[in-house]
């Protein structure tokens, strides 16, 4: 397979979490390698880097092109939720920098063959790890009309959902739906001509958005990880964190202002009597947004968003 190497906000991501020789730093979705090939060239000759990733193509990818900095790196195949049992094994107790990029990669996109894109015909699998149980095709030929309706608007905000369901329903007593291309033109069809003209997006983007998300459980994960990531980080540690969708961003922005201000007292007490102190700052007031530029040379990252939080001195 031939892999994609570019990373979205490479100059940022390496900047915000300035790796130095001798560091300890985690990638916990490896992908292309493009965010891990340049940290790992900053950490040498005695930092380590710990790479993750579910999808065992990227890891396969990753153990090729990262080759000659073996020394510096340990690979596992695994859900970033599982970090703390990774470093656990290798008898770590926190690390200077975890980066956590939520994108799906060109690469799937492209040549993973599971029907991530609505522009291929490919059967509609859509899971990052083929070890996993439920494939979209699941969902979609056997969810009934409402669960299938909520998945569309709750995880693609997607304002024709239940219109989408009802056809989809329809459609599947006459045939299976098997592929990534029929899905799109079911979807296509369900939506008023009159709005899909004006969208700049295609008509079944959201729609693909959902199942993924659903299929692999990608915010009750982010928000598991999120739960035990602060204790992992050495003091001044940072996470950084690319979303690429508003439901993923939310949850990140609430969870760095929750423990930027943690204090739960009534806000007519003179003083905090609660005892909660603040475990990070945030490094990124706002969203960091890609610019144009890179946009142009990848369209894939024009909805990208990196957060930045770090941990704080005074908290163990």
């Amino acid at each position: 397979m031939s892999y994609h190497h570019i990373s979205v906000m490479p100059n940022e991501v390496l900047a915000y979490l300035d790796p130095k020789p001798g560091r300890l730093y985690v990638d916990c979705t490896v992908g292309g390698t493009g965010h891990s090939g340049r940290i790992v060239r900053e950490i040498l000759p005695d930092g380590l880097l710990i790479g993750i990733d579910r999808d065992s193509d990227a890891l396969g990818n990753a153990e090729t092109v990262l080759k000659p900095f073996l020394t510096n790196i340990r690979l596992f195949h695994d859900n970033f939720i599982r970090l703390p049992a990774i470093l656990e094994k290798l008898q770590i107790e926190s690390v200077d920098g975890i980066l956590l990029d939520l994108g799906l990669s060109f690469n799937q996109i492209e040549n993973s063959g599971r029907g991530f894109s609505f522009g291929k015909d490919e059967f509609l699998d859509m899971r990052m790890d083929a070890r996993s149980g439920i494939t979209a095709y699941d969902i979609v030929n056997d969810m009934d009309e409402k669960k299938l309706s909520d998945i569309f608007f709750r995880y693609g905000e997607e304002r024709f959902s239940r219109r989408i369901a009802e056809r989809i329903v329809l459609s599947r007593k006459k045939n299976t739906i098997r592929t990534s291309r029929e899905l799109a033109t079911i979807v296509a069809g369900a939506i008023p001509y009159a709005h899909s003209k004006k969208q700049k997006i295609h008509p079944a983007t959201r729609v693909f958005m959902a199942l993924r998300i659903a299929v692999n459980n990608e915010l009750e994960n982010l928000e598991t990880f999120l739960g035990n990531v602060a204790e992992l980080l050495k003091p001044g540690g940072r996470l950084l964190v690319i979303s690429f969708h508003s439901l993923e961003d939310r949850i990140v922005k609430h969870w760095i202002r929750n423990l930027e201000s943690p204090c739960v007292c009534p806000p007519q007490f003179p003083e905090c009597v609660c005892g909660k102190k603040p475990v990070v700052r945030a490094v990124t007031r706002k969203a960091v947004l890609p610019d144009q530029r890179e946009i142009d040379l990848n369209p894939m990252a024009r909805s990208a968003r990196l957060r930045v939080a770090e941990k704080l001195a005074s908290v163990s």
